[in-house]
């Protein structure tokens, strides 16, 4: 009898320091994955949690907190991107405010002192000229908005890609020969019809033609095949795949004379995008290429 309770005794101690190892390990676990946590949250590093124990339990709790983690890690880039977008922003709207406003506050001032008729006629001109840059400035900016607020709703139809790409062309043809440019077009037969904004998709065109306006070498081809991909192309050697690569960027000018604020193409990615489009630009043998399809 007394050898059955030795038994039982020391089974059950074995049972006591084999749960007490086990909930030793368990809060091992649990102060490794706390450190580790707090180290990830805390401090700018895209490591995971990783524990010594083999509890399943627990490494499937870090798991899950490491996927957490992963999406707490691409948030804070993408914020930290964004606030740097926001402020390179900033800087730039405030840039193409003050160059215009300055111009129209010098010239006003030539005006007060200057009785020859001519040349306050041409100081007139000039203001009126900084005047429109400004116009076209808050017109971007409003369409930009519009463009990418997300409680902006596009109506959607059925539309003839055709007929909006050849009124497109058409509407901009006296801009394009004012730049010695002659479009080539290639347009297919068939009907193109997709389930669009006719304005949003116009706006992407005309977007489109005033970037080869501003960065074409002369020649300008657009085309329109039977799988619905639309392709704009022009010869750009002054240009680098970094700068056609950043096209799409909100507020990004290639040219520092500061033509334009850059939002022209970031409002037809952002428009193709809202109507489940895909746009892309590439650089090839000095040649730019935009592509836009839609579903």
């Amino acid at each position: 009898m007394n050898g059955w309770v030795w038994f039982i005794t020391a089974g059950l101690a074995v049972v006591i320091i084999a749960l007490l190892m086990k909930v030793y390990l368990l809060k091992k676990s649990a102060r490794e994955i706390k450190t580790a946590f707090i180290e990830k949250t805390e401090k700018d590093t895209n490591t995971l949690i990783h524990i010594s124990g083999h509890d399943a339990d627990m490494r499937e709790l870090a798991s899950a907190i490491n996927s957490q983690l992963r999406v707490f890690h691409e948030s804070r880039q993408k914020f930290e991107h964004g606030d740097l977008e926001l402020k390179e922003a900033i800087t730039n709207i405030s840039h193409d405010l003050r160059t215009p406003l300055t111009a129209i506050y010098g010239y006003l001032r030539l005006l007060k002192t200057e009785d020859c008729p001519e040349t306050r006629q041409n100081y007139l001109s000039a203001i009126e000229a900084r005047t429109q840059a400004l116009k076209q400035l808050t017109e971007e900016l409003f369409h930009y908005t519009i463009a990418a607020s997300d409680t902006e709703e596009l109506p959607l139809e059925k539309v003839t890609v055709n007929g909006v790409l050849e009124s497109c062309i058409l509407s901009y043809y006296a801009v394009l020969t004012q730049h010695n440019i002659t479009p080539q077009i290639s347009v297919t037969d068939k009907k193109i019809e997709r389930t669009l904004n006719e304005n949003a998709l116009s706006r992407i065109f005309g977007n489109i033609i005033n970037n080869a306006v501003k960065y074409s070498d002369g020649d300008l081809t657009v085309s329109l095949t039977e799988d619905g991909t639309i392709t704009f192309s022009n010869h750009a050697a002054g240009l680098t795949e970094v700068q056609v690569g950043r096209l799409f960027d909100r507020f990004y000018t290639v040219n520092t004379a500061r033509k334009s604020t850059g939002l022209g193409l970031s409002i037809a990615k952002t428009l193709t995008e809202k109507m489940n489009g895909t746009i892309s630009a590439a650089y090839e043998n000095s040649i730019i290429i935009i592509r836009i399809s839609f579903p």
